[in-house]
């Protein structure tokens, strides 16, 4: 573990074991779960270690306890295997009356949450992880900080040293810990290999139902293609339609949908419902991401060349990047990262908002003068429909790029930030 890159979480972590008894670390396989909780365990079960994997599901069921023993925090990997240890660790939390007992850790949500019997709540707390921020795979330099423009420091001055062929292989490598060192032919196989994985097995441990392995392709085919829309589940069906020559029903992509949810592989972004000054209907569609654009590069068979000659799919996929690295850092400030859409066409690509009532306003573009003319306007005039008698000006406005030399801030107060300079 000397290698161990830290990860943002490390100190999330950290905290809300201060304040609860256990910890549910969830996200998708391969992102870090483990290996981030490893460093603060005092004793591990790994419950799917071959050798031990049947023995310890029946314990679980005939005298959870005896799992439970062990130096704390104790680190209970892919607890899902043995659910019932979920009201074993909720009574062991109550009757030990310590908190920071128990680290757990999970790939996928239970099919079936009848079998437990207990919320949690008061008990536990949730921590979801993703694939590596560009800032923790040292891919940025964080010269940038997020929680510095909330509170209130005005300069910016950054440099990034990311161009736009190594932009590219960064979005189709994508945040896998294990990708990051190595070399690239090699870390560009890791997202395929996931990808493959999730076709094959993966999606099938969701719900316990097997799948089409074609169907399955074709979806996450269709969804990335979509990626960044509002689109319902009968658009879906009709691409997969148009562009496959099958078909594929509503009701089929809406459970092939939520067993992708279950595995975190698909994560969707809420809406986010200001005070505005006038009266305007807001599109309260979630918006479909995937929790890491690599996936979708995975899904639509291309590379880091195919990204360079074709910028529009380009900037589709770096806006999913830059919405993982987003929610990684919206975590760290105790925020959440939404889309605004209006019947107006109105729209932002993400606010982040604290639970402090503080707020950004984000455009997400590739580069170029011209679009980063486009989201400073559309910026300013997102800021000019909130009603800031019932609600907090926003914190910061910033055009969040690509490509660029400079992070520095407008004539008119946008904030103009190259990924490569960002961190929370």
């Amino acid at each position: 573990m000397n290698d161990y890159r830290k990860r943002i979480a490390d100190d999330i972590l950290k905290r809300k074991l201060e304040g609860k008894g256990a910890v549910l670390i969830e996200g998708p396989k391969w992102c870090g779960k483990t290996t981030t909780a490893e460093q603060i365990a005092a004793s591990i079960l790994y419950l799917d270690d071959p050798e031990r994997k049947e023995q310890n599901i029946t314990m679980s069921e005939i005298n959870p306890k005896r799992l439970l023993k062990g130096a704390t925090p104790r680190l209970i990997d892919e607890w899902q295997l043995a659910p019932k240890l979920w009201d074993a660790i909720r009574f062991e939390v109550d009757h030990r009356g310590e908190l920071g007992q128990f680290v757990l850790t999970g790939s996928s949500v239970l099919s079936d949450s009848k079998i437990i019997t207990h919320s949690g709540t008061g008990r536990f707390s949730w921590l979801t992880m993703r694939p590596m921020s560009l800032y923790e795979s040292g891919d940025s330099n964080g010269g940038v900080s997020l929680k510095a423009l909330f509170d209130g420091e005005a300069e910016v001055d950054a440099d990034s040293t990311i161009e736009i062929e190594r932009l590219a292989f960064l979005v189709c490598r994508g945040g896998w810990p294990k990708a990051v060192n190595m070399r690239d032919e090699i870390a560009l196989e890791q997202a395929s290999d996931y990808y493959d994985a999730v076709v094959r097995s993966d999606i099938n441990r969701a719900d316990n139902v097997q799948k089409n392995p074609e169907r399955v392709r074709r979806l996450m085919r269709s969804y990335a293609r979509n990626q960044g829309g509002q689109v319902p589940n009968t658009v879906l069906a009709q691409d997969i339609a148009a562009n496959d020559e099958t078909t594929i029903n509503e009701e089929t992509v809406a459970s092939y949908l939520n067993a992708l949810k279950r595995i975190f592989v698909i994560e969707e972004m809420p809406s986010w419902n200001p005070n505005l000054r006038s009266k305007t209907a807001i599109r309260s569609s979630n918006t479909r991401y995937y929790i890491d654009p690599s996936i979708a590069v995975a899904a639509l068979g291309i590379g880091p060349k195919d990204l360079i000659n074709d910028l529009k799919t380009f900037g589709f996929l770096f806006e999913t990047l830059c919405i993982r690295d987003l929610r990684v850092f919206a975590d760290a400030l105790n925020g959440e990262v939404y889309h605004y859409r209006d019947k107006d066409g109105q729209e932002c690509d993400a606010v982040v908002h604290l639970r402090n009532g503080k707020y950004g306003l984000i455009e997400i573009k590739l580069g170029g003068d011209n679009l980063i003319e486009e989201g400073a306007a559309s910026l300013k005039s997102m800021e000019a429909k909130i009603d800031t008698t019932k609600m907090n000006n926003p914190s910061f406005l910033m055009v969040l790029t690509g490509t660029g030399d400079y992070a520095y801030c407008r004539r008119d107060g946008v904030y103009v930030v190259p990924i490569g300079c960002l961190k929370d």
